[in-house]
C-alpha cells in the first residue's frame, strides 16, 4: 500500500463515526486481563492511541486511571469525549500520534487497540518506549475480522462480490487462519522492552445481512471505494447473505493482546 492510499484509509473512519460505534466491543475477558497485566487502576497515567469511539476508553476510565486519548479523527474524538464526560481524569485530544509530542517518560501505560498498525512502522515502538516511565507497559490489541477456524463457504462465496466491485481484489487472497497469525509481541526489537506477554481470544458472532454490511461499511478498504462501487459491493454481500445463507452468517473474530514492559 502506497503512502497516499494508507493515509486515505487511515482517515476514512472519521466519516462513519456512528456506524463505527456499532462495531462489536472487545471481549470482556480481554479487557479484564489487559487491566490486570498492565496494572491499570486508580492513579495510573494512561495514554490511549487511536481510541476511535471509545470502545476501550470507558473501561480504562472506570478503573480510576488518568486517561489521555489521542485520536486522529475529530468526529470519532467527539463521540469518545461524550462517553468520557463523567470521568474527571479522562480527556481526548485530536492529533496525529506520529506527529504529536509529549514529555518523555510521562505515562505508566500506552494502549493501542486496533490502531497500532496505522502508525509509522519505523518509529512507533521507539516513540511509545520514550513516553513510558521505567516499568511502564505498552499494550497492543490486534483485531482480525473473519478468520478461518473451519471450512467457511461464505468467505469463498463472497469473493465474487470482491472481484466484481473492488478494483484491487487479489484472486489469490486466502482467508487467514489463527495459527498463521504472528502476534505483535513476537516482533518487538527495541532494547527498552522486555517480558512479553501474549493472550489470544476468539469470538464467534452471528450477523444478519444488514448488520454484517453495517460492519463492512466501517472497514477502510470498503470506505475508500468510489460511492457506486461501495453501494454495489454492499448490496452484493447483502443479497448473498439473504439468498444463499438464510439471512445470517457467523464470523470468527480474532483478538491478540500483547504486553511488553519498559525496562
Amino acid at each position: 500500500m502506497d503512502a497516499n492510499s494508507c493515509r486515505k484509509r487511515r482517515e476514512s473512519f472519521d466519516s462513519v463515526a456512528d456506524a463505527y460505534d456499532r462495531r462489536p466491543g472487545y471481549p470482556g475477558q480481554l479487557v479484564e486481563e489487559l487491566m490486570l497485566l498492565a496494572n491499570i487502576g486508580k492513579g495510573t497515567r494512561v495514554l490511549e492511541i487511536g481510541p476511535g469511539t471509545g470502545k476501550l476508553s470507558v473501561a480504562i476510565a472506570e478503573r480510576g486511571a488518568s486517561l489521555l486519548a489521542v485520536e486522529l479523527g475529530p468526529t470519532l474524538a467527539e463521540v469518545t469525549r461524550g462517553k468520557l464526560a463523567p470521568f474527571a481524569e479522562a480527556s481526548v485530544l485530536v492529533a496525529d500520534f506520529d506527529r504529536w509530542t509529549a514529555l518523555p517518560a510521562s505515562f505508566d501505560a500506552v494502549v493501542a487497540a486496533t490502531s497500532f498498525h496505522w502508525l509509522d512502522e519505523s518509529s512507533r515502538v521507539a516513540k511509545c518506549a520514550s513516553l513510558l516511565r521505567p516499568g511502564g507497559v505498552l499494550a497492543i490489541i490486534e483485531t482480525r475480522w473473519g478468520v478461518a477456524v473451519s471450512d467457511d463457504p461464505f468467505f469463498s462465496a463472497s469473493q465474487t462480490c470482491y472481484a466484481r466491485w473492488t478494483p484491487n481484489h487479489d484472486p489469490g487472497f486466502r482467508q487467514v487462519r489463527p495459527e498463521d497469525v504472528t502476534p505483535f509481541c513476537s516482533g518487538v526489537a527495541v532494547p527498552e522492552f522486555a517480558g512479553a506477554v501474549h493472550r489470544r481470544y476468539l469470538c464467534a458472532r452471528e450477523y444478519s445481512a444488514a448488520a454484517y454490511c453495517d460492519l463492512l461499511g466501517t472497514f477502510s478498504d470498503v470506505l475508500v471505494l468510489e460511492p457506486p462501487s461501495r453501494v454495489g459491493f454492499l448490496a452484493c454481500i447483502s443479497n448473498l447473505v439473504d439468498s444463499r445463507f438464510n439471512g445470517t452468517v457467523v464470523r470468527n473474530d480474532l483478538y491478540d493482546l500483547s504486553i511488553v514492559r519498559r525496562e
